[in-house]
């Protein structure tokens, strides 16, 4: 995770008078991402952007102008980046294939799906598709990328990952190597890359957009393993929750979004993650047809969730009104069920990451050689590591040897004797 900047974390206390900057009303709208409709700037998401009021919002195909697109939809990003207090995160689902909001019809950039550039043994065109992407996401003022997709395809008849080639492969170790590429070159770019979905949802039966997606008899402990490569490589920028319930890895059911067991548990505690975790969309039927949205809040920040998506993009869902989401957290607060602590976690985390945008692309070539050398470092390490456990080994083994051969020379010589 970037280091956050002293200077300019004072630039953006400027900004704010003392009072508005330490409010609890600006550390909750950081935590909040919306969606909204139309291919042009709303005046209502205009209105809070400017009020602080959200931190992040986030863009589908639905917001893209049909004509002019590029040169619309950058004078778009630009107007609400312009209005913001402090630097917005500006998102969208760009993974390439059947998730890809900035299609070719109007003018951008063809891709392919995850499954298609996995397909690649010398990862050619991930590096390919992933730059183009990167390339075209910087240029429009995104500086968020829900992407790529770490998911494992355990299961060939998973409708909503596997089937739609969402993933890079059935190997996991493949999945991560192909990730890494996809990471490095929207980083080069300041882009920050959001892994998805945690803990896994390559092996569900189900589509976690339309109801409960229960892995329970079905996930493997494998699933984790490319966000336990990519830690190894310092190559996780963010990580985005899923919406699964597995029992085997929280008994109560809950999904992995709102569960502390999986998130704080296993993602922070188990593998160690310091960053920020985004939840999935919480207008998602697994959450909305099970949970209220005071219990979705509340699970969800005590679970870990740093930014709260409310896409505003299910169809049939009751849109999210921001200022409700506001008044939920602050009462949440003042009852005791939401520490301030526990805010302020997240806030720090997200003010971290919003210290490295709009940096010059010099910084992030910089931040990429440094992970580099701290992938090179780590394996040094590794390899000594694995030096010292072989030595370890083989003394042991020689010990044990010893051992034997002195025992037998000692029942010889007790028959001998007798």
């Amino acid at each position: 995770m970037k280091a956050v900047s002293l200077l300019f974390l004072l630039l953006l206390s400027s900004l704010y008078t003392s009072a508005q900057r330490d409010s609890l009303s600006f550390k909750i709208g950081q935590m909040i991402l919306i969606g909204f409709p139309g291919p042009k700037v709303d005046d209502n998401v205009l209105k809070v952007v400017k009020e602080g009021k959200v931190g992040s919002i986030i863009l589908f195909e639905k917001n893209v102008p049909k004509t002019n697109s590029y040169h619309n939809l950058k004078k778009m990003l630009y107007t609400y980046q312009q209005a913001a207090p402090v630097p917005l995160f500006i998102a969208i689902d760009q993974e390439g294939g059947l998730v890809n909001r900035l299609k070719e019809k109007y003018g951008f950039p063809r891709s392919i799906t995850a499954k298609q550039m996995g397909k690649d043994a010398a990862i050619d065109s991930v590096k390919f598709y992933s730059t183009s992407t990167a390339t075209t996401l910087a240029g429009l003022g995104f500086n968020v990328n829900f992407a790529p997709v770490v998911d494992v395809a355990v299961n060939p008849l998973n409708p909503v990952i596997v089937k739609t080639e969402r993933s890079f492969s059935a190997h996991a170790d493949t999945v991560a190597i192909m990730a890494k590429e996809v990471i490095a070159a929207h980083r080069e770019h300041g882009i920050i890359t959001v892994l998805k979905h945690f803990p896994g949802h390559g092996s569900s039966l189900a589509d976690s957009h339309k109801g409960i997606a229960d892995v329970t008899y079905t996930w493997t402990e494998n699933e984790l393993t490319p966000y336990k490569n990519l830690l190894a490589n310092n190559s996780i920028d963010a990580v985005m929750s899923a919406h699964i319930v597995n029992k085997k890895l929280d008994a109560r059911g809950l999904p992995g979004t709102l569960s502390d067991s999986i998130l704080t548990g296993i993602l922070r505690n188990k593998l160690g993650y310091t960053g920020l975790v985004f939840s999935d969309d919480l207008q998602m039927e697994a959450i909305t047809k099970h949970y209220t949205l005071e219990q979705t809040i509340e699970l969800a920040i005590n679970a870990g969730i740093d930014v709260l998506l409310f896409c505003n993009n299910v169809p049939g869902s009751e849109e999210r009104k921001v200022d409700n989401i506001h008044q939920i957290i602050t009462q949440l607060v003042k009852s005791g069920k939401i520490s301030e602590q526990r805010i302020n976690q997240s806030f720090q985390r997200i003010m971290a990451w919003k210290s490295s945008i709009n940096q010059p692309k010099s910084y992030w070539i910089a931040m990429a050689q440094v992970q580099r050398i701290r992938a090179e470092e780590n394996e040094k390490i590794a390899i000594e590591q694995m030096k010292r456990s072989a030595k370890e080994a083989t003394k042991q083994q020689t010990k044990t040897e010893e051992q034997t051969i002195t025992k037998e020379k000692k029942k010889k010589s007790k028959k001998v004797k007798q």
